[in-house]
């Protein structure tokens, strides 16, 4: 099997040294639990791969994969940048030391409030259209600045349809052909194009589409070179570097991944006359997805048209598998590596039909009171959660060769209410 976790001398479940019965026990249900070297040694197994081949690379780190701070802040002693979507990723990162050189924005839609909170937090700002670099122009401070473009490629690839991100109906970026005429009117209005970017989906293990997205790039900034005489300090070929999520799912074998994108990449540096940029990529979820297990726990099995087991999480807590239909093995905590003994459809508390962790899913014998564990949770899991069905928001747990640390309180229902106001004329 191709997933990665541990057990320890009680043939339990083990989370960064840590029992994962004795975390449900102590800190309740449902629960993230974040494996903190994990996140460390996915984060040098992608720097090592690529800085071997190419030494002027960084990492910018996705935040929108997983915002707590913690987690941020153990990437920033790594060295990571971050790749942010919005003014709260900035705030946020900011926060937990990043200095804003080391942050990219990187957002789709915003408005010029967003652009301005930009601006003044220092941070580089990659534009993902001509109608915010009008308005970019139109703010104070703006003469000068070093600004990037985001360039759609014509090139998708993806787990799911919506996270395909590149592509004829993708709304993400500049298309190709109009990148040299946006970066001479950036030129026109005073701007200093420095970087192109771009990002063709999520949950990528098959090279050849991300290779194909780094040959039409590279094309685009030789032309963008040519033809206007930006020189580029940076080219950023954004994330999507996948997990295996099913046990017969392979890894993504990072040091060949790194090997050819980095020869492609100096290839068209040399055929281009490029001066040895940056080479950037973003990922988020090789980082942190296999780091976090959401614990659960089993209150109900239930002999119904089929078999149900439910457990206290739902899509609250984890939307992917509903939001998606994305497959998250599931573990139970006392016997990982027990043989499967019946098909079980493991169902949420969400008032929903579509609240389903897994249907027909090949599991042991489950009882009432046991902890399952469903992996890969650490990216898209929290960051995606939410109240619904009023439902407070689970805790988040670190852990480190067997110490925990509380990282995200659990909500209680006083959270819910929070910032609601009741009018006065309708208090009794």
């Amino acid at each position: 099997m191709n997933l990665h976790y541990q057990t320890n001398d009680k043939g339990h479940l083990a989370i960064g040294g840590a029992d994962a019965l004795d975390l449900a026990q102590e800190y309740g249900t449902p629960l993230y639990v974040v494996d903190e070297m994990r996140v460390r040694e996915n984060y040098r197994r992608v720097y090592q791969a690529f800085s071997q081949e190419y030494k002027k690379f960084q990492i910018f780190y996705a935040a929108k994969a997983n915002t707590n701070l913690a987690v941020m802040r153990i990437l920033e002693e790594e060295g990571s940048g971050i790749d942010a979507v919005s003014p709260g990723e900035i705030y946020t990162s900011l926060l937990a030391g990043f200095e804003p050189e080391r942050i990219l924005y990187t957002g789709n839609n915003i408005t010029t409030t967003e652009l301005e909170f930009a601006l003044k937090s220092g941070v580089r700002i990659n534009v993902d259209s001509v109608s915010q670099l009008q308005r970019l122009a139109e703010l104070p401070r703006s003469d000068g600045l070093k600004i990037s473009f985001r360039v759609n490629p014509m090139v998708g690839a993806g787990h799911h349809d919506h996270c395909i991100t590149g592509g004829e109906l993708s709304k993400f970026g500049i298309m190709e052909h109009e990148a040299v005429d946006v970066y001479n009117m950036a030129l026109d209005l005073g701007f200093r194009p420095v970087g192109i970017h771009t990002h063709i989906g999520s949950g990528i293990l098959d090279p050849e589409p991300f290779k194909l997205a780094v040959k039409v790039l590279m094309d685009v900034a030789g032309q963008v070179h040519g033809e206007t005489g930006v020189n580029f300090e940076f080219i950023d070929f954004g994330g999507g570097l996948g997990i295996p999520y099913t046990p017969d799912e392979p890894q993504l074998e990072i040091e060949t991944f790194a090997r050819e994108i980095t020869r492609l990449f100096k290839e068209k540096i040399y055929e281009y006359g490029l001066n040895n940029p940056t080479l950037c990529i973003e990922p988020g979820r090789y980082i942190v997805g296999d780091a976090s297990y959401l614990l659960t726990r089993v209150n109900t099995v239930k002999q119904s048209y089929r078999k149900f087991v439910g457990v206290d999480a739902g899509f609250n807590t984890l939307l992917r598998p509903t939001m998606y239909g994305s497959y998250h093995h599931i573990l139970v905590g006392d016997k990982p590596e027990a043989r499967a003994q019946e098909n079980l459809d493991v169902a949420g508390n969400i008032c929903e039909s579509g609240d389903l962790f897994a249907r027909e899913r090949p599991l042991p014998k489950i009882k009432e009171g046991d902890v399952l564990a469903i992996m890969n949770a650490g990216a898209y899991a929290f960051s995606m959660a939410s109240q619904y069905n009023s439902r407070p928001r689970p805790a988040e747990v670190l852990v480190r060769k067997g110490e925990v640390d509380i990282i995200r309180e659990r909500e209680t229902f006083a959270d819910l209410l929070s910032k609601q106001n009741l009018p006065v004329r309708l208090l009794k």
